[in-house]
């Protein structure tokens, strides 16, 4: 899920102020707890459905944090209010949030994506899956690598190489007319370039490279999977496969930042691997303590 919250706001129990504060602002609000332990007051209408139990979520520590996501909908702007027990209950969250205390939030769901038809799809047997329309296949690929984005973005690379690798599987289980074959090999190209992304963070390079060159199988011109190929290759201490790589990426975007500051790096580390080599050859055939040289007798 993706969404926005702003720094709760803190709405002391015991202070005359606050709690004047709060009475003003539960009279307006929804109660979504039945008990007025969570209260709503929405900011911005949202529109489509309400956020499903399967959905995709942020880590969420609240249980009213919960019970407000569930009574959202995407572009939705609420605030909310959070009784303790529905919060930080009575040990609060020290130094910011003190005991027993009252919070408000102010949430903006940006966008949710649920789990629960891909699930269902993705247990099917190929068999069964060829039964649907492309569309539908597209469709739960698509949310496969929109969890995979969301694991990214929250540094859960393996979680994001499993739901990558369910994209991948799907795709590669269809077969397609020629006039919608381009539309899979698309939808292939967007997981493989993930994918090689995603190997590179979990520091397996081989697998990096691997799926990069998938990718240019399907797209030869493809600058990012050419600088991944290059990145792995780097990794892999294969400094000529990196070094074609990367001038091939930089041929495509000649003033592309990355491009520019990885074959610097390339340059670097080349140079270091030349002086390391020379050295050692120099100890190898270097004369010995007594003056004779290696292998005399």
């Amino acid at each position: 899920m993706g969404g926005s919250t702003r720094s709760p706001g803190v709405l002391q129990r015991d202070d005359a102020s606050s709690q004047s504060r709060y009475q003003r602002l539960s009279q307006r609000m929804l109660d979504l707890s039945g008990d007025r332990g969570v209260l709503k007051d929405v900011i911005r209408e949202g529109s489509g459905e309400l956020v499903t139990p399967d959905a995709s979520v942020l880590d969420i520590t609240l249980w009213g944090m919960e019970l407000g996501l569930l009574s959202m909908r995407r572009g939705e702007v609420a605030r909310f209010l959070f009784k303790p027990t529905y919060a930080y209950g009575m040990l609060g969250c020290p130094p910011l949030i003190p005991p027993n205390a009252t919070v408000l939030f102010e949430i903006e769901l940006l966008d949710f994506l649920d789990s629960a038809e891909s699930d269902k799809f993705c247990v099917l047997s190929a068999e069964q899956q060829d039964q649907f329309p492309l569309q539908k296949v597209l469709k739960v690929a698509a949310t496969e690598r929109e969890f995979g984005n969301y694991f990214f973005r929250q540094n859960r690379f393996y979680d994001a190489k499993v739901r990558y690798k369910r994209a991948l599987l799907l795709l590669h289980r269809r077969s397609a007319p020629a006039e919608e074959q381009l539309l899979v090999e698309t939808a292939k190209l967007l997981v493989l370039l993930n994918l090689s992304f995603t190997y590179l963070k979990l520091e397996r390079p081989t697998m990096a490279l691997r799926y990069g060159e998938q990718a240019l199988v399907i797209d030869q011109k493809n600058t990012k999977a050419l600088f991944r190929c290059g990145q792995a290759c780097l990794l892999m201490t294969e400094y000529q496969k990196a070094r074609d790589f990367l001038v091939r990426a930089q041929k495509e975007q000649p003033f592309n930042h990355d491009i520019n500051n990885e074959l610097k790096k390339l340059a670097s580390y080349y140079s270091d691997y030349l002086g390391k080599e020379k050295e050692m050859c120099h100890r190898m055939f270097a004369p010995g303590e007594h003056g004779s040289t290696v292998g005399e007798n």
